[in-house]
């Protein structure tokens, strides 16, 4: 290469500094060669009728509660030999692995994204006050934001983007919760909450598979987001990709989630 990438003076091994970083930029070039070495093994290995196959999914944690479990069922029945990978972690994280190359997918919100990430728009999720069913279901008006005052909430903790939502929500309209439990953990909440009179927010979608939870919409609304699947521009889209990405907007749609750009009705 003409100019040295190693230095082996001391008792380890390290990557040169000098010469404009030689050796860091090397390394650089290096591991991209090898991911698209990697990529290129698994594209050779694709078999177009989705008879097997692998997917690397990440997704941010309030999707566990109402969203993987369906998209997981969805892919065994349509795809029994798709193997599925789940990363559940933040969605900084979820970026830097796919570009890194080493999840295929990732489901997410729109914003802003690191340069290279590409985000479809899946459907608008809507964040609402969750209590547990009452015996008699009645028809619930919108609670009054004022009402949080005097109700005692298990959130989720500050470590979660969903919670910085809230509280964002929460201090807008100078509303000091009373907030007896905090976890790190959306099927924690969701079993405090069936079992206590705490109520919680969370995105209203979850108490569409726990019949014992209860959404109640809050007046003013809370800020929605819109859901969305990512990937890295330009790389090589499996057919165990093409095909969950087919399937999620399918589901999407069976499940009538609100349109992504519609506020929901």
């Amino acid at each position: 290469m003409g100019v040295q990438l190693l230095d082996r003076t001391g008792r380890t091994v390290r990557l040169t500094d000098a010469d404009a970083d030689a050796g860091a930029v090397y390394a650089d070039h290096a591991r991209r060669a090898l991911r698209n070495l990697d990529t290129a093994e698994r594209a050779v290995h694709d078999v177009r009728n989705i008879s097997r196959g692998h997917l690397r999914l990440g997704v941010t944690p309030t999707f566990t509660a109402y969203l993987v479990g369906p998209l997981t069922a969805e892919l065994h029945t349509r795809h029994p030999g798709i193997s599925l990978t789940l990363t559940e972690t933040t969605q900084d994280r979820i970026e830097a692995a796919l570009l890194a190359d080493e999840l295929d997918l990732g489901i997410a919100f729109t914003g802003r994204h690191l340069p290279g990430i590409g985000a479809t728009p899946l459907f608008t999720e809507t964040l609402s006050l969750v209590t547990r069913t009452p015996p008699t279901p009645t028809i619930t008006e919108p609670l009054p934001v004022q009402a949080l005052t005097d109700t005692r909430l298990a959130l989720l903790s500050s470590d979660f983007a969903t919670r910085s939502y809230i509280d964002a929500y929460l201090a807008d309209h100078r509303i000091t919760p009373h907030i007896a439990v905090e976890a790190n953990s959306v099927q924690a909440l969701t079993e405090i909450v069936g079992r206590t009179p705490l109520a919680t927010v969370l995105p209203d979608a979850v108490t569409h598979d726990h019949p014992h939870l209860t959404p109640v919409p809050l007046d003013p609304p809370l800020p929605t987001r819109t859901v969305a699947l990512l990937d890295r521009h330009g790389a090589y889209r499996s057919a165990a990709a093409r095909a969950f990405t087919r399937l999620t907007r399918d589901l999407v749609h069976a499940r009538r989630y609100t349109p992504p750009g519609r506020e929901p009705s």
